[in-house]
């Protein structure tokens, strides 16, 4: 698939979801495995923008690369805005406290990264974020 750049801004959500809604249908996914790879992306660049360029006081782009092989659908998702380790910022101790004993914030982080078969972060030598969400085509509806 082509490569993806959108402004890294609320106003791109839409498109970026179009993109990986294609990228599932070209993979085969079944509508349960396309919904949570969206749910993924859809999360992460929210956070992106939010934390990594809006609170940052930064502007950039968001770089997606969607790539289908035999095993699996990898879709990688690059930024120039601040590092931001998304396992950073959730505990999977805090699921076990009561609600109001529990931090604020990370638990769409934790949906996002449950929500794939295998999420990588990395900051780039470059000042780049990538982040990568692999979803196995096991996932896969079964071809006709």
């Amino acid at each position: 698939m082509e490569r993806l750049t959108v402004p890294g801004s609320l106003d791109s959500l839409a498109e970026i979801r179009k993109y990986v809604t294609a990228a599932a249908a070209a993979a085969g996914l079944d509508k349960k495995a396309s919904y949570n790879l969206n749910l993924a992306v859809d999360e992460i660049a929210t956070n992106v923008i939010t934390h990594g360029y809006d609170e940052a006081g930064l502007e950039g782009v968001l770089d997606l690369q969607a790539n289908l092989d035999e095993k699996a659908l990898v879709i990688s998702m690059e930024d120039t805005g601040a590092a931001y380790s998304p396992g950073l910022h959730y505990s999977h101790n805090d699921l076990n406290q009561p609600a109001e004993q529990r931090s604020i914030g990370g638990l769409g982080v934790f949906l996002a990264i449950q929500s794939v078969d295998k999420f990588l972060y990395e900051r780039l030598n470059e000042g780049r974020n990538r982040h990568t969400f692999i979803v196995n085509r096991t996932s896969a509806s079964p071809e006709k």
